[in-house]
């Protein structure tokens, strides 16, 4: 896919900035500009010098209609209510976009699958390859291992992160509670504190962990009677998610609409 032309929807928070710096650096890519929030302090800088590669002449602006104009695919990692209506800007002008947002609520998730009925959309809590692998192994040893093994999925993340548990974490639940004929909604114990009683039969427990610089550790524990399974993915950059989203964005560019995962992108 030569010469797509990439927008970031969201470039002056940390993800933005590290997208890009990456898709600067693709071969087969051109960033057509960077996009924040009306009244920010950096619409007006340049795009290149805050993602800390040096001026490359592309002025941060706050308008995203434009930006999604003016790209054949746009990669949003701003906040909730923003992706939404991000979602349904860009369904209106026939754009593809890639999500990396989480922490969505009903309505706006319900949003963002509205649009993807009208444009491809590529929505992810976690870009990484080996978050997603590890999606897989979760899916797969949940399914073979029997109710009488619980499982409890730990997080953590830096001191910044709004939302607990994490997209992943709940994405992993999910995985884990599909593999067992469930939901993840009937299942999900989210938090234990005081006199909780004996864990319920069947229970998927999350723990949510906060502080420092963490950039994110998933650690998703199988305690059978006797023994335990712990499979455990750490990321020590971000970096990892940027590359992710940019080759998301490449794969979609041309596809058909409908919501894909990063399962579709990998070809997992």
């Amino acid at each position: 896919m030569a010469g797509i032309k990439l927008g970031v929807i969201g470039c002056g928070g940390r993800m933005g900035r590290m997208l890009v710096a990456d898709i600067a650096a693709a071969e087969g890519c051109t960033l057509t500009g960077g996009c924040t929030t009306p009244g920010s302090a950096l619409i007006g800088q340049d795009a290149g010098e805050l993602a800390g590669i040096g001026r490359i002449g592309i002025t941060i602006g706050d308008d995203a209609e434009r930006l999604l104009r003016d790209s054949d695919v746009a990669i949003d990692f701003t906040v909730p209510a923003a992706t939404a209506r991000h979602a349904g800007l860009a369904a209106a002008l026939n754009k593809p976009i890639v999500i990396g947002t989480t922490g969505l609520s009903a309505d706006e998730d319900a949003a963002v699958r509205a649009a993807a009925r009208r444009v491809p959309i590529v929505w992810a809590a976690n870009t990484s390859l080996g978050i997603n692998l590890l999606l897989g192994l979760v899916e797969q040893v949940a399914g073979r291992l029997g109710d009488d093994w619980d499982i409890e999925i730990v997080e953590m993340h830096h001191r910044g992160k709004v939302d607990a548990p994490s997209g992943t974490a709940l994405a992993l639940g999910r995985a884990a509670a599909a593999a067992r004929g469930t939901t993840l909604d009937n299942v999900a114990q989210r938090g234990r504190d005081g006199i909780t009683g004996p864990r319920r039969p069947g229970a998927i427990g999350f723990a949510a962990l906060r502080g420092g610089d963490a950039v994110g550790d998933h650690q998703v524990i199988f305690a059978g009677a006797g023994e335990r399974l712990e499979l455990t993915h750490r990321a020590t950059n971000r970096a990892i998610y940027a590359k992710g989203a940019v080759r998301a964005a490449r794969w979609l560019a041309g596809r058909p609409a409908g919501l894909y995962g990063m399962k579709d992108v990998l070809g997992l």
